[in-house]
């Protein structure tokens, strides 16, 4: 006879494998958590914490670029003083910054 008859061998290490496998991509989970997931999640906690902590007269950047006093306060939308008689309203949250006092003139 010209073939030989082929046997199957048995599965070696198929636990261990496994393992081995996953563990680049747990890696990268871990890396993609702590380099991108986390601070985003910080930068949100200040951004609330800062359009919560907004008074009458802060002075304020809106995501436009516009630099104004806040005039009014509610729960969801501000007056903003952009200049002397000019007041626009807005929400709280298209509020980037808290400048120092006396930077908008």
């Amino acid at each position: 006879m010209l073939i030989s008859p082929a046997y199957a061998q048995a599965a070696a290490g198929g636990t261990e494998s496994t393992l081995l496998g996953l563990l680049p991509l747990v890696l990268m989970f871990v890396v993609l958590y702590f380099v991108m997931i986390r601070p985003q999640l910080k930068r949100q906690k200040e951004h609330k914490a800062m359009v919560e902590a907004l008074a009458k007269g802060d002075e304020i950047v809106t995501a436009g670029g516009l630099l104004g006093k806040v005039a009014k306060i509610g729960d969801t939308y501000i007056g903003v003083e952009l200049a002397s008689g000019v007041e626009v309203q807005m929400q709280r949250s298209a509020v980037i910054q808290v400048l120092p006092k006396g930077t908008v003139k």
